[in-house]
Formats: C-alpha cells, structure tokens, sequence
C-alpha cells in the first residue's frame, strides 16, 4: 500500500541474561485509535493489504512483521519464540511506538498472540481470526504437517518457478491454496512474495516447535473479543470456532462466508467490517 509509512523500531527486551536488543519491521497508515495487525506463521505485514485501506480510513493501523518473519530478523539469543516472550516483545514494541493498549486483531499464530495481549490487559479489544491454539491433538498434527510441507515446497522451489506459477490463476491456487479459498484473486506479485517470505523465515522453525505444547483453554476477561473463522479454511478447520467459543463464551463468534484460512484476501470489505466493529468496543 502506497500511502503507508514502513520503517523498522529497535527496543530492548529484558531476558534473564540481560536486555537483548530486537528489531521489528512494521507499516504505518492512516488515523484514530491504534490497532495492531498481527499475521500468521511464514507470512509478513503484507497479508493485510487488502484490508489496510478500509481499516486506514478510521484507525491508526500498524501492521508487523513478527520476530524471525518478513524483514524482521529472529529474536536474538536469549529470547525464544514462545507466548510468554512475544507478549513481552509486542508490549516493548508498543512502549517503543508510543501506542498504548492498542485495539489488535491478528490472523492464525498472529489471533493466538492477540488474544494472549487481551488475557494479559494489554489490548482494547481483540479480533482473532481463525487463531491457533483451539486444536485437538490430531487436528494439531495435521496442521503442522501441512504447514512444514508448505514451507520445505516454498524453500525447493526456484524462483523462476514461482514466478511462472504466479502468473496463472492456477498457478496461484497451486502456491497457495492452502491458505485462501480465492487463491486466484491473489497478485502474482503478492503470491511471489508470499513464497518467499515463508521460504526465508528464519523464526519459523522456532516458533513452530513453541507451538507444539500450546492449547489455549483461558477466557479472556474484562476485554471485548470477536473471534472469526472462514467456512472453507482448509488449515484451522472452522469448527474449532467453537471450541474457542466455549473456552470464551462472552466472546462474538464471526462466520466468514467463503472464506479461507487466511481471510483477508478472500472477503475484504467483510474482514475489514468484522475488525472495525471489533475494535469499536474497548474504549
């Protein structure tokens, strides 16, 4: 998205070797209440653009490259990519910003991190879209073994390759198919992109493995929260929105009619409605 301000924030997290230094990448756009955008494991802040014009009009958007994804560089030794270390992170990232409990919506790892901050008092309201941490054992499994095909298929694949594939709605569903329902909706320049930042994740391994022993089973109190799952996410099967729904029962559960894992792409203009009314609570 033209309009929007990317820039990298340095900041110290405490560790109990000392402060380590972190670097993340994050775009800037538009105006009001702060959100924080949050994306899934191997994508970058770019998974947001279509949404980011809508969202801008009546928020101050900030949308992030986690630690180790994108052109954010992993989180240094001494710091893991666990749940405890990423509310610590994202709360130094906030104080860096100058943005204090910001409303946040996040997508898979990134809607597990955002109702994390909410359960922490962190967050004005949280919109977590298809979220990890509501799986069954089997459901888990299944999802990480999708996931590191996915990522060893991205990392094999020269270049050139995904170029060509990108250029053909096809092409575009082969890549990335997975993850959205409308795949061939896609750009290819966004489809290219997308492969490359999951090839060349360096927090992908680590974050992963973080995430083997996570289920989440907390309410999250005193925060307003919208959960939302696509009809056709392939990944995150929809009816672990309901499992979140019982673990968090004062929370709004969202359809999201065709859409896929990674809904953003899939139905714009309705993931845009679903993060605004969201975030109109918690003032």
């Amino acid at each position: 998205m033209s309009s929007a301000t990317v820039s990298t924030v340095s900041f110290d997290v405490p560790s109990p070797h000392g402060p380590r230094p972190v670097s993340v990448a994050y775009a800037r756009v538009g105006g009001g209440e702060p959100l924080l955008l949050l994306h899934g494991i191997g994508h970058h802040w770019q998974a947001w653009d279509p949404v980011l014009p809508v969202l801008a009009a009546e928020r101050d958007v900030i949308a992030i490259d986690l630690p180790g994804f994108g052109a954010s560089p992993a989180l240094p030794d001494g710091l893991t990519h666990d749940l405890p270390t990423m509310n610590t992170v994202l709360r130094a990232l906030c104080e860096a910003l100058g943005v204090e409990r910001p409303h946040v919506a996040g997508n898979s790892l990134g809607g597990l991190l955002a109702l994390e901050l909410g359960r922490e008092k962190l967050a004005r309201s949280v919109t977590a879209l298809s979220p990890a941490g509501f799986w069954t054992p089997v459901e888990k499994r299944y999802a990480f073994g999708v996931l590191l095909a996915m990522r060893q298929a991205a990392r094999r694949m020269p270049l050139p390759v995904v170029e060509r594939l990108s250029r053909t709605a096809a092409g575009r569903s082969l890549l990335t198919g997975t993850i959205y329902a409308r795949p061939g909706r896609r750009a290819p320049s966004a489809v290219v992109a997308e492969t490359l930042a999951l090839a060349q994740a360096e927090g992908f391994s680590d974050t992963l493995r973080a995430g083997g022993s996570v289920r989440f089973v907390d309410d999250v109190v005193g925060v307003p929260v919208t959960v939302a799952w696509g009809t056709k996410d392939r990944l995150l099967v929809r009816r672990q929105g309901v499992r979140a729904k019982q673990v968090m029962p004062r929370a709004r559960l969202v359809r999201l009619p065709g859409c896929g894992h990674v809904p953003m792409n899939d139905d714009p203009a309705l993931v845009a409605r679903v993060i605004l009314d969201g975030s109109s609570g918690g003032r």
